[in-house]
């Protein structure tokens, strides 16, 4: 059933952009209705996995309007026929880490494909009322999954407003900042099996606490359980070990993006960071938005960094992968009627971007892998309410927020909702990640 689709043989280099890609074209609309506040129009063409409510395999999909459509489905019908993806069938599977593997001509080719069979003046799908049927379905009959088969996950502190706001409340103004931080994107490793997607809700974690003066800890169930607003990247093509990636080559292999919240246990953190760093306070749950956004779909909201004094060192030095997108965390507790708006941020308010990132968790020669998830850690901004986590917007409990109910939060309650949304605003449209969303629920009993 091999499609007569027009297939654009569209140039682009992915080291230096110089013009916009035609799929980024704010002009391009699709035979399926988007609003202009949709996170999914045909410029975006996110990357995720799904399946049916009602029953049936998983395959990966794309978003447009309300709707998911079925590429392994639309494979099956051999659209994907280009020189860099006929015959290898990589949306066959259920995650999409082959895919990612395949590398940038590959996604390229794959979303000018889909971007072509989407556009309003093509007919190969418009036309085909039997296709259509089988391959678009509405969101809501489905169920969003993990996109990726997440291999590795690490967590980086790269806010400088974020390092600086916790480094004043436990070391005063003097020594905010470790001598250290300016110098590298401090990260550390994290736990992959805990990652889950949105809609996964999570129980509250328990350990041991130190409380006040003490000198014994306790055992109990955090009292300081937060959310934090960070945005991940993806990796596609990874290194062989002993080869460490090149700041300028970063791009070449980052897929995409997610939103992320890093759940902590302040409380516990507190009595066992010292000396290497979180350990339980951060293993029990990481939360990730379902949709990956390309960097091809984000390529027009790049934007510059602040200037970074001192200056890098060369192998860390990158005037790229700064991109201007809208932050927003939501809190709804059980006896709220709608969810309060907690802290705005954006992206762009990072001091070290992805390329640095990812050049330096490979300059020992560090391998990565497909599929492999890099946290940006929390994202705060200049303002107060810009402030990426509860315990930087109370101050660490000193400070707590007025809800519009009367309540008030220094730290989560069991039954609160949190929900994280983000979206790069262009002209009429939006390129969004939809949300991450999850619940607090009591801790277990032992």
């Amino acid at each position: 059933n091999q499609l007569n689709l027009r297939f654009r043989d569209y140039s682009f280099n992915s080291r230096k952009l110089t013009t916009m890609h035609p799929t980024n074209d704010p002009e391009l609309k699709s035979f399926i209705n988007t609003e202009p506040d949709s996170h999914f129009p045909i410029q975006n063409l996110p990357y995720g996995v799904c399946s049916p409510k009602e029953g049936g395999s998983a395959f990966i999909c794309t978003a447009i309007g309300n709707y998911v459509l079925n590429l392994a489905e639309l494979e099956q019908a051999g659209v994907f026929d280009g020189p860099e993806l006929d015959g290898k069938r990589p949306f066959s599977e259920l995650a999409l880490n082959t895919f990612l593997s395949m590398g940038h001509k590959a996604w390229m080719e794959a979303r000018s494909v889909i971007s072509n069979l989407l556009d309003a003046d093509e007919p190969s799908l418009r036309d085909n009322e039997s296709l259509r049927e089988l391959v678009l379905i509405p969101m809501d009959k489905v169920e969003m999954l993990l996109p990726v088969r997440i291999g590795d996950y690490t967590d980086f502190y790269s806010s400088e407003q974020h390092a600086l706001n916790v480094g004043t409340m436990f070391r005063g103004v003097e020594n905010a900042l470790k001598p250290n931080w300016r110098h590298l994107p401090v990260g550390y490793h994290g736990r992959s099996s805990s990652v889950v997607v949105s809609g996964t809700d999570i129980h509250r974690p328990q350990g041991q606490i130190l409380s006040g003066d003490g000198e014994t800890p306790g055992f109990h169930p955090s009292d300081r359980v937060d959310f934090e607003l960070e945005v991940g990247f993806i990796t596609g093509e990874g290194n062989r070990l002993g080869e460490p990636i090149p700041v300028n080559k970063a791009r070449e292999h980052i897929f995409g993006l997610v939103l992320v919240n890093d759940w902590s246990a302040r409380d516990i953190q507190k009595w066992e960071y010292q000396p290497l760093g979180p350990f339980l306070a951060k293993n029990w749950a990481t939360s990730i938005s379902p949709w990956i956004v390309t960097l091809d779909a984000l390529e027009p909201f790049r934007t510059g960094g602040p200037q970074q004094d001192p200056k890098p060192l060369p192998y860390l030095r990158s005037d790229r992968g700064w991109y201007d997108i809208e932050l927003e965390v939501y809190l709804q507790g059980e006896q709220m009627q709608e969810p309060h708006r907690m802290a705005a941020s954006n992206y762009k308010y990072l001091y070290w971007n992805m390329n640095q990132q990812l050049a330096h968790q490979t300059i020992t020669g560090c391998d990565v892998q497909p599929g492999d998830l890099y946290a940006s850690g929390t994202i705060s901004g200049p303002l107060e309410d810009s402030y990426g986590s509860l315990l930087e917007l109370s101050w660490n409990g000193e400070r707590p927020l007025k809800l519009p109910n009367g309540e008030e939060r220094a730290f989560l309650r069991d039954g609160d909702t949190v929900t994280m949304t983000g979206y790069a605003r262009g002209d009429g449209y939006r390129i969004g990640f939809g949300e991450v969303k999850g619940k607090i629920l009591p801790a277990k009993e032992l």
